[in-house]
């Protein structure tokens, strides 16, 4: 039943330039809407509930919702691909109680780093955060850029290095010129771009290997537990970390906060009450694809370097379907892994400006922050090819970001809704969860890692809060304003002065 395609590389090619060239066109036009880099980075904090929920969508629709729900479902059937969709949605949900609290505490915040730094005033615990967002973002550009290696070379057989190289260029280009106006105007045409043609193309598989019906029956044969939706080896295996990891990725990601203080105030709860449940037909659609590949008998083997990642493109392009479904498919991977990659650009961007250009230099000149700013995208790009050609595993590597992530959970709710948090809690908790966990994941398993991670998270957060007397007035936050122009004595001070932000408590039990 599968056999290869053959298609010749230069679709590929016209696909990966074609789509660039339209975002290109809508970056020309939203160019003149950025005047300044608060423009660039919050959108002057106009965008309205339809880009809204367009661009947390596309942010959130990234290669491994349209490939990882396949490779879930694949390798542990229907539980995997439960497991994998469940909590994708709700965790885009989840961020309303957050974002609403932080934006009426900092209405004219910018980064969660610039949370940090205010809410704490200490260097190690926004060093921290910097370093956590940093690394968490080049984690999404690393990630979609290898969405798009790994769908080029099983669809088309083009080479790793020249999909990076025009990729790259691709989007890089047309996200140095719009910022956030780009990647949310842009992520509302790819939003569009991938849920009508998914259903499409998984309609046109299914119809071509016999129906839903017998696809079902086949995965049934295919093991004991395939259709046992409640198995535990998805939870065991990837699930429980993944929920929790997925959580992260939203409250603990800067391309959501950004978001949330670019969003209009009005509109911002149900913002993502329905972007989350318009997430949902993506993944389960998609998820389908492996499925098949499951009850048809696909093995690992066949899917070469890719793995598990990889049985959606192999399905769609190995089932002698018309080439324009082909490539409607290769469109839609396309989609959600540029809209990823630049909302990442966008958010790196912000972070770069507010935490690290405008702290390191408080009087520098707009143009040349607004210069430098825009450069930060070009260098997280090249750093983003050399780890992707590096060769390592897609699947592992989105577990190892969504294990680690999920050790900011704690520390930064009770950070964002607790007065007694302090800043020695935040580090100590967070590099002793990762410390402990992460060896424990690897040398037990995935779920004894994760329950010890937030366990020690839990009890080094709480406990070392309790020990001490200090509290936060959270009012200190509504002066926060990173990127107003003002001299140089304008920036806040630098936290070594704690007592400035934490003050004791007369009344502790309260």
């Amino acid at each position: 039943m599968f056999t290869p395609s053959n298609l010749s590389p230069g679709i590929g090619f016209a696909l990966m330039l074609g789509l660039g060239v339209f975002m290109f066109f809508v970056a020309s036009v939203v160019r003149k809407m950025v005047r300044n880099t608060h423009d660039f980075v919050i959108a002057d904090r106009k965008i309205g509930f339809g880009f809204g929920v367009g661009s947390v969508i596309a942010v959130w629709t990234w290669s491994m919702a349209v490939m990882m729900s396949s490779a879930q479902a694949f390798t542990f059937g229907t539980s995997g691909l439960i497991w994998f969709v469940v909590p994708n949605g709700l965790a885009v949900m989840a961020m309303v109680p957050f974002a609403l609290k932080l934006r009426r505490q900092m209405p004219a915040g910018y980064t969660i780093v610039e949370f940090i730094r205010q809410r704490f005033q200490n260097r190690p615990a926004t060093t921290v955060m910097l370093i956590a967002m940093l690394l968490g973002l080049l984690a999404e550009i690393f990630i979609n850029l290898f969405g798009v290696v790994l769908v080029m070379g099983v669809v088309f057989g083009i080479s790793p290095t020249v999909v990076l190289i025009v990729t790259l260029a691709t989007v890089t280009i047309y996200s140095y010129f719009g910022g956030l106006w780009t990647s949310a105007i842009t992520a509302t045409f790819n939003t569009l771009l991938i849920t009508v043609p998914a259903a499409i193309v998984v309609l046109y598989v299914l119809q071509k290997v016999g129906g839903a019906d017998l696809v079902f029956q086949k995965v049934k044969a295919a093991g004991p537990n395939t259709l046992n939706a409640f198995d535990g080896s998805a939870a065991a295996g990837f699930g429980i970390s993944l929920a929790l990891g997925l959580l992260a990725s939203t409250m603990a990601d800067q391309t959501f906060w950004q978001k949330a203080w670019a969003l209009k105030p009005s509109t911002m709860g149900r913002t993502f009450v329905w972007a989350g449940l318009w997430f949902y037909p993506i993944p389960i659609v998609l998820g389908l694809l492996g499925l098949v590949g499951l009850g048809f008998g696909v093995n690992v083997a066949d899917l070469g370097d890719a793995g598990s990642g990889g049985i959606g493109p192999y399905v769609v392009s190995h089932l002698g379907l018309p080439i324009v479904l082909v490539a409607l498919y290769v469109l839609i991977i396309l989609n959600a892994c540029y809209s990823s990659i630049d909302g990442a650009f966008s958010a790196l961007s912000s972070i770069v400006a507010v935490d690290v250009l405008k702290r390191a230099n408080p009087a520098i000149s707009s143009k040349s922050l607004l210069r430098w700013t825009k450069a930060s995208i070009i260098i997280a790009g090249v750093v983003g090819g050399i780890v992707v050609s590096s060769g390592i595993d897609y699947v592992e590597l989105v577990n190892t970001v969504y294990f680690i992530k999920a050790a900011l959970i704690i520390p930064l709710a009770l950070a964002i809704f607790w007065r007694r948090m302090t800043s020695t809690a935040f580090v100590v908790s967070l590099v002793l969860a990762v410390a402990v966990g992460y060896p424990v994941r690897q040398l037990v398993g995935e779920l004894q890692g994760i329950v010890t991670l937030e366990v020690i998270s839990l009890v080094a957060a709480v406990g070392i809060s309790l020990l001490s007397r200090q509290s936060f007035d959270f009012a200190t936050l509504r002066r926060s304003d990173a990127l107003a122009e003002g001299p140089p004595g304008d920036d806040p001070a630098e936290p070594s002065d704690v007592k400035s932000a934490e003050v004791v408590d007369p009344d502790p039990v309260r």
